[in-house]
């Protein structure tokens, strides 16, 4: 099946920089959108050159810069068919031993920067009467996770925030969805990893930290993540709201 509605269409993405979000913006510019990806400057500093996308720096905390740069996309490309928020960081404390400024600075970037993006992008869609976003979740936003703080919560928080804006603007003809990946093979998650024995200790899952495996026996790549991404974003999905696609080779054992 070819997925359509995305040839010549304009699309945003923040969090463009880490491994899921490049991978997203490059399956766009594959299918022929124009795309507008943004991330920190730092995250940017080695972005490929692609043909139909222009790479901006953008702090998905700051509200005004957002704004900003989905008025700037929109002057460079025309009204937005796709938006997606990709950005994310991990906190890497037991909950009783999380500061308020880590929780802070995981929440700031996950949930408000999500709220900031996505209901600014929504707020843009509305005009037109059209448009398709995804949150890239988590699938730890269902699984209680130890030692990692505020990161499924900021993530759970996200989910229910994509729901609660698709409700609203579905009458407008606007789509609002979420992937929720697991264990993928990007900087964030092999930053984790003490050895090169990671990716087997992720696969088999440990009984102990309550952790499941995951039952296909290999780790995402951001390309799975970003296909799904793009079903969802396509016309092909187009009476499909408000729903989490969990992408994790069935570690949640999510019925």
């Amino acid at each position: 099946m070819q997925l359509t509605g995305f040839e010549g269409q304009a699309a945003f993405v923040a969090g463009a920089g880490g491994g899921i979000g490049r991978a997203i913006v490059a399956a766009l510019a594959d299918s022929g959108a124009q795309v507008f990806a943004s991330d920190l400057e730092a995250a940017l500093e080695d972005a490929p050159k692609m043909a139909g996308v222009t790479w901006a720096a953008l702090d998905v905390t700051d509200p005004v810069a957002v704004a900003a740069a989905v008025a700037q996309a929109q002057a460079l490309y025309g009204p937005l068919r796709h938006g997606i928020f990709a950005a994310g960081i991990l906190g890497g404390a037991d909950m009783l031993g999380t500061s308020a400024q880590d929780w802070q600075r995981v929440v700031n970037v996950n949930l408000n920067g999500g709220f900031f993006v996505t209901t600014e992008l929504a707020r843009a869609m509305v005009v037109q009467g059209r448009g398709a976003i995804v949150a890239v979740g988590s699938n730890s936003a269902d699984i209680p996770r130890l030692a990692m703080g505020a990161y499924p919560a900021s993530k759970a928080a996200l989910h229910m925030h994509m729901r609660c804006l698709g409700l609203e603007v579905a009458p407008k003809g606007i789509r609002c969805n979420i992937v929720a990946p697991g264990s993928t093979l990007t900087p964030m998650q092999t930053g984790m990893w003490a050895d090169a024995s990671g990716a087997r200790a992720v696969i088999a899952g440990n009984l102990a930290i309550h952790k499941t495996g995951i039952p296909l026996g290999k780790l995402a790549t951001p390309q799975d993540i970003a296909q799904s991404v793009m079903f969802l974003l396509s016309d092909q999905a187009g009476h499909i709201t408000m729903a989490d696609l969990y992408v994790d080779g069935g570690a949640t054992l999510k019925a």
